[in-house]
């Protein structure tokens, strides 16, 4: 089989948009009938993601293997509508730790080990053996910085080198950024240009430069970037921005952009089909009802911005299931800390149609989700609770219902009198011994349904899901605590989904409540945007009524 790669850099500045135009050019090629998988290298010395402050670096995205990833993996597995495994990510860190175990263990036969050639080859070899697993037709790979930076050279040379062994199966793109300065009222392309420079100066000239910007690109400014950075005007591709990521891979395609790689590549042009996609992605036009959400968690701030990031699987997962619904979304961000300096502010949850507590850690801000479960609770306010939020909702019901004052997750209060929330021996023994990364609960395991419960038939209305058996990703060190499961019960806080072979605690829900459910696992990492996850599609509903 013959493999063809696309390798995506970035130009100018971060955050351009290098991970969902990787995304949409698989899209687009994947709609025209290939096979195609896809690849995130980050530049970072850290072995994967689960170490990483999530408001420096983002959400932590966790595949079936369990693995620790970025978050633009969780764009390229909502895109494909693919599972992906830990062979389409790698690290700086990783890479290098891969090569002096080999070399601790002989597999050079003595030679001198360098950076080059044997770090970039490392970076071969996981590449193609990504490929061959996926049998893939086209693999995109995007390298994470920004070209010029010293952290993502030995990756440029990498890719470089495959491209000199095999020249008609090697593409790549660099997405730059196009400013309008505001004082000068004009797109401007020399940073642009700086930058295919820079990329030059790596051995690689670019077959298509993605023109990231404000607006739409003029043809003045087309034809300047094809005569200074010696790319065909039709293989510059403009790309402002738009109302939804999800109409990225419509605009790529009205640029002609499939049917030109399709070309340099040599491949059969297939008629293609995104009729479906492109419906979904535009119900946010159409919609006539609008579903107001609050989402309160404690990893927004950033300085003196909101970095909506650290929960960029939740925001899509609810897009998704409100789409479906054929509903347009309103989300606001609440810092859990404010409920905890003001208690009276509680009171801007009544507002809301439903309210959702993603995942987190630590200790700050824990009282004040705590106090918004305790009112959406008894306000009769759809709750969705995830993996901490789930715990927390636990807490709060021990609390407030069966009346254990002190109860709490030993997260925080490692002396509490009731510890709902509990850790098992083998991470007890992580924790002692700094224990922490690729150490938690991760990745799928079964969950096992209560017949009749919200849960199950939320899950009943999705087609994918067959039986009384789901597999969800998880990512956590804590547990519910068994020793409470029948006080809980018998007031009303059902267990509904449990770990067939650990029999640990994986869905709570309220008996009389519109909707108030709570899992341990986290389901937005198998939402995809047509076919949205049921539990976020069942929640959605009930924020509807």
């Amino acid at each position: 089989m013959i493999h063809r790669y696309i390798f995506v850099v970035g130009g100018v500045m971060s955050g351009v948009g290098k991970g969902v135009t990787t995304a949409s050019i698989g899209k687009i090629l994947q709609s025209r009938g290939f096979n195609v998988t896809a690849i995130k290298i980050d530049p970072y010395v850290n072995i994967d993601a689960g170490t990483m402050n999530p408001v420096e670096h983002g959400e932590v995205f966790v595949t079936d293997d369990g693995d620790e990833t970025d978050q633009d993996m969780g764009n390229y597995e909502r895109f494909l509508d693919t599972d992906l495994s830990s062979a389409n990510y790698m690290t700086t860190g990783r890479i290098y730790q891969t090569v002096i175990q080999k070399e601790r263990n002989l597999e050079y036969k003595g030679k001198c080990v360098e950076v080059v050639p044997h770090i970039p080859l490392e970076v071969i070899r996981r590449i193609k053996e990504a490929a061959q697993k996926a049998k893939a037709d086209v693999t995109m790979i995007e390298v994470g910085g920004t070209v010029g930076e010293y952290q993502n050279i030995l990756f440029l040379e990498a890719a470089r080198m495959m491209h000199l062994e095999d020249p008609d199966h090697v593409l790549f793109v660099l997405v730059s950024y196009l400013p309008v300065p505001r004082h000068l009222g004009e797109m401007k392309t020399k940073p642009t240009q700086y930058a295919t420079r820079s990329l030059n100066s790596a051995g690689i000239h670019p077959d298509f430069i993605v023109c990231r910007g404000e607006q739409y690109m003029d043809k003045p400014r087309r034809e300047k970037l094809s005569i200074f950075c010696n790319v065909k005007p039709g293989d510059i591709i403009t790309a402002p921005d738009v109302a939804s990521i999800y109409q990225i891979p419509e605009l790529f395609e009205s640029e002609g952009l499939s049917s030109a790689i399709l070309k340099k590549f040599g491949l059969r042009q297939k008629p293609g089909d995104l009729l479906e996609w492109n419906r979904m992605a535009n119900v946010r036009e159409t919609a006539k009802r609008t579903v107001k959400i609050g989402v309160v968690g404690k990893y927004f701030s950033t300085g003196e911005y909101t970095l909506s990031d650290s929960y960029i699987s939740v925001i899509e997962a609810l897009k998704s299931a409100a789409w479906a619904n054929k509903a347009r979304i309103e989300m606001e961000w609440i810092n859990s800390e404010e409920f905890e300096e003001d208690p009276k502010r509680l009171r801007c949850l009544s507002k809301f149609d439903g309210v959702l507590v993603p995942g987190g850690f630590g200790t700050r801000g824990i009282e004040g989700i705590i106090s918004t479960i305790k009112y959406v609770r008894e306000k009769k306010i759809p709750y969705f609770g995830l993996c901490y939020g789930m715990q927390l909702a636990c807490v709060e019901f021990a609390r407030n219902v069966l009346g254990k004052k002190g109860a709490h997750t030993v997260e925080v209060d490692e002396t509490t009198s009731d510890p709902i929330i509990h850790v098992s021996p083998l991470q007890l023994k992580n924790i002692r011994a700094n224990r922490y990364g690729g150490t938690m609960r991760l990745g799928a395991y079964d969950c096992e349904l209560k017949r009749g419960t919200k849960a199950h038939r939320s899950y009943r209305t999705n087609p994918t899901y067959a039986g009384s058996i789901v597999s969800e990703r998880h990512r956590h060190r804590y547990e519910f605590n068994n020793d409470y499961s029948q006080a809980i019960e018998e007031k009303g806080l059902i267990i509904s989904g449990v770990n067939p072979a650990s029999g640990l605690v994986e869905i709570v829900e309220l008996k009389d409540h519109p909707f108030f459910v709570g899992v341990q696992f986290h389901p937005e990492f198998r939402s995809r945007p047509l076919r949205p996850h049921p539990l976020f599609n069942a929640f959605i509903k009930a924020c509807l009524k």
